[in-house]
């Protein structure tokens, strides 16, 4: 089976600078066992942001010698064979965060969720940040509300891809972004929710291998979840 790493999401709340700790992308790399890996962005969640494929472009091609392809699906018109060839050819899969209900919809109908779980099968490493590592597991705790409506600051859980089991939310304790209102979002989503989460920070990432989980990264992640009333977060 594959890897998978999940990035709670950047250091800095723009995306397009890109600060995730070098440590977390150097080690994506090495899980994949090549001397030239080569690696796949998809950036769906963004809508193709420009900024945010130059900024992937120069960290992992211009700075980490990692050659460096783009899957883009809007205002484009890729068969799914030329999808599956793109998948197929990287070595590396790396979702970018934004949109995640968008992105899991679109996924879905372009049938790219089934290529990407057939992915994992294939040994490939499958990452990425906020929106980007959510989409491995069962569910994520997500924002998407907020990208139709600026205003709306409900937390919703998004249905993923399902590879990993439970409930995920990136961001977690984030000093940069929402951290009032993703606390409660998380919170108020985990109410209506069995099991526990497994809640992310930024900078941080969790290595999923051979049935094992291991962290990565500047702070160390959480489980979180209900009991008899009360709220509990436990460090992993």
């Amino acid at each position: 089976m594959g890897i998978i790493v999940a990035i709670g999401g950047y250091v800095s709340e723009r995306n397009e600078s890109i600060e995730t700790p070098i440590e977390i992308d150097k080690e994506i790399l090495s899980l994949t066992g090549k001397k030239n890996p080569k690696l796949l962005f998809v950036p769906t969640a963004s809508i193709d942001l420009p900024s945010y494929i130059s900024a992937i472009k120069k960290l992992y091609q211009a700075k980490l010698g990692v050659t460096v392809d783009t899957l883009l699906l809007h205002g484009t018109k890729l068969s799914k064979k030329e999808i599956q060839e793109k998948i197929d050819w990287a070595d590396v899969i790396y979702v970018g965060g934004g949109n995640t209900l968008m992105m899991m919809k679109k996924w879905r109908r372009l049938g790219l969720d089934k290529m990407l779980k057939q992915a994992y099968k294939q040994n490939k490493v499958l990452c990425g940040a906020s929106a980007g590592s959510i989409c491995w597991f069962e569910y994520g705790v997500s924002d998407s509300l907020h990208f139709y409506n600026e205003k709306e600051t409900k937390y919703i859980k998004v249905k993923a891809l399902g590879i990993l089991p439970g409930v995920h939310c990136p961001h977690f304790g984030s000093k940069t972004k929402d951290n009032k209102h993703r606390t409660k979002g998380l919170k108020e989503v985990m109410k209506r929710s069995k099991g526990k989460c497994i809640a992310v920070p930024d900078g941080c990432a969790l290595v999923f291998k051979d049935g094992k989980m291991n962290s990565i990264g500047l702070e160390a992640s959480s489980f979180c979840w209900w009991e008899k009333g009360k709220w509990h977060e436990e460090k992993i």
